[in-house]
């Protein structure tokens, strides 16, 4: 295995990606690599269809193996929102901070006090024909905390501090999150396929 495409255009889930892939042979190649690329609807109830519907429309566009993932948050006080919709729960084009303002300002209201809640990233892969080979998850458990605190990452990076740690993952330094990241965890699984089964 030589080349993949990375079926994002989130450039901090690609930079994220990138060091995650820095000690293999894989050259991670972007959608804005190929001309005339059309964005794949995300229709899927769970990470795993969504992660599976990029991959197989992405490999199929690009004539490549392709690695999707599709990943969130899910809060147990909000019934796991919001989940699926974790980039778009403020509206369509909402922004990272806009997104995080709504989950906090929700958690206020919430008439439960749990703030426990965890980061999940499912990943498939698809060979050029578009047919999925491969599904991974990894899970990240911790808290959401009342302030954001850290720049580092993005998303919902600055408000949730990962199972005995405490600080949030936007202080928290890259190197810790390439071991405890729920993206990390599901990736290490990735690799361990690529290693398992040659792919040309």
């Amino acid at each position: 295995m030589n080349k993949i495409v990375i079926a994002t255009k989130n450039k901090g889930k690609i930079r994220e990606l990138k060091s995650l892939f820095e000690n293999t042979s894989i050259k991670i190649r972007g959608l804005d690599e190929f001309e005339n690329i059309k964005e794949v609807e995300e229709t899927g109830q769970t990470f795993a269809e969504n992660a599976k519907l990029k991959a197989e429309g992405y490999a199929k566009q690009s004539n490549s193996w392709a690695l999707a993932d599709d990943s969130g948050l899910e809060i147990e006080a909000l019934n796991n929102e919001p989940g699926v919709y974790s980039a778009r729960y403020a509206g369509e084009d909402s922004s990272d901070t806009e997104n995080l303002n709504k989950v906090l300002s929700k958690l206020d209201k919430a008439s439960k006090k749990s703030r426990k809640a965890r980061f999940v990233c499912v990943m498939a892969v698809s060979n050029e024909q578009g047919k999925t080979q491969f599904i991974a998850e990894g899970i990240c458990s911790g808290r959401i905390v009342e302030k954001p605190a850290g720049y580092n990452g993005f998303g919902y990076d600055p408000i949730f501090i990962p199972d005995n740690f405490d600080q949030t993952f936007g202080q928290l330094s890259e190197d810790i999150k390439q071991k405890i990241s729920h993206r990390a965890k599901a990736l290490e699984k990735i690799l361990q396929f690529f290693n398992e089964n040659v792919v040309s």
